[in-house]
């Protein structure tokens, strides 16, 4: 072998030798300061200047918004790598603060008591660091508690990497919460990729009811996407098994998020065009509780694939967003606000329920 073959070998092994040191270095790293939630945790209202003093009376009708927001990166103009597109994120810091205004507008539209919101970032590349968080509740709610759900300093996939993540859930509220609770759910994923994935979980907040010892309970939800079903099934079971502990005390409870499931016969609607590209799970009626009730509008899709930029003629659509109510809370309607996927790649679902 000559002399230039193997100085050409031995640069190519410190080059190999280099990666696998880099990568085993990254991989302890991001070990090493994974964000480890407790199971339980309590969480608190974000801005001591927002105290709603408004109380909850058994005869309010009230309505209740949840909108996936799509951490203001993923509006009409958008596509996405792990639903068949290209992208890890989308335009500039002008794109995300075009369409943060454009659901700040939507959500002042819909006027509602109690907003569910999911991926809201608070300091993100994928969203150029503008801190949404603090953009919505200076905009809304006199109670607002919020539950990280993927914070990771170095997402180090695909290429180039989504890099850090600062994400959760926000609810906010016009009546009092007397507590919040942050609940992890199961994670599908094991290590290493775990360390840099989300940490799904429900954001459950209390309201007391003016004059009775009962609660409203209210969880903020955005259950698994990208797993193999098995994520999705487990964090259903557990999702059901808090709902129905919270009814058997007697109290009111809603659910509303991002189910990452299709709800009962909204597929006939909206047809699924191939298997090869992401795919949500369902929810089934028969799995429903006596007396409960999956809240939510077929007549137009909450969620559209970001395979590509969007084309309301060709793009694939499905239901995946709405509500359950408990057996004593009353349906007065539910309407999908169509707003065209213009500013996320979801529609916001709204009701108006009373206490039976």
């Amino acid at each position: 072998m000559s002399e230039k073959i193997k100085s050409v070998l031995k640069i190519f092994g410190v080059l190999i030798g280099a990666v696998l040191i880099f990568a085993v270095g990254l991989v302890c790293w991001l070990t090493i300061t994974e964000y480890k939630p407790d199971d339980a945790m309590p969480t608190y209202p974000i801005e001591d200047l927002f105290m709603a003093d408004r109380p909850l009376s058994t005869n309010d009708s009230f309505r209740v918004l949840t909108f996936n927001i799509g951490y203001g990166n993923l509006g009409k103009e958008s596509d996405f790598f792990m639903d068949g597109g290209k992208n890890v994120r989308n335009g500039d810091e002008n794109l995300v603060l075009k369409n943060m205004e454009g659901i700040i507008g939507i959500i002042d539209e819909a006027d509602a008591d109690i907003i569910l919101l999911q991926e809201v970032d608070d300091s993100s590349k994928r969203s150029f660091f503008i801190n949404e968080r603090q953009m919505l509740w200076e905009n809304f709610g006199n109670e607002v508690v919020f539950a990280p759900n993927y914070v990771c300093n170095f997402v180090p996939f695909p290429w180039p990497p989504i890099g850090k993540v600062d994400s959760g859930i926000l609810t906010l509220s016009d009546y009092d919460i007397e507590k919040a609770e942050r609940i992890s759910l199961p994670c599908p994923f094991s290590w290493p990729v775990s360390a840099a994935n989300l940490k799904r979980c429900l954001l459950v907040s209390y309201h007391n009811i003016e004059g009775t010892d009962k609660q409203l309970v209210v969880v903020n939800l955005h259950l698994e996407a990208y797993d193999d079903g098995e994520g999705k099934i487990a964090q259903t079971k557990m999702l059901w098994e808090i709902l129905e502990a919270e009814y058997a005390k007697g109290n009111y409870v809603i659910a509303g998020g991002d189910f990452n499931q299709m709800f009962p016969k909204t597929e006939e609607k909206y047809p699924i065009f191939t298997s090869e590209l992401w795919m949500p799970g369902a929810l089934e009626e028969s799995a429903l509780p006596e007396g409960w009730r999956y809240v939510y509008d077929e007549s137009t899709p909450t969620c559209r694939l970001l395979n590509k930029p969007y084309d309301s003629e060709t793009a694939q659509h499905y239901v995946i967003d709405g509500f359950i109510i408990s057996p004593n809370v009353e349906l007065l309607y539910t309407e999908t606000i169509d707003c065209g996927f213009e500013f996320s790649d979801h529609n916001p679902v709204l009701m108006e329920i009373v206490f039976k």
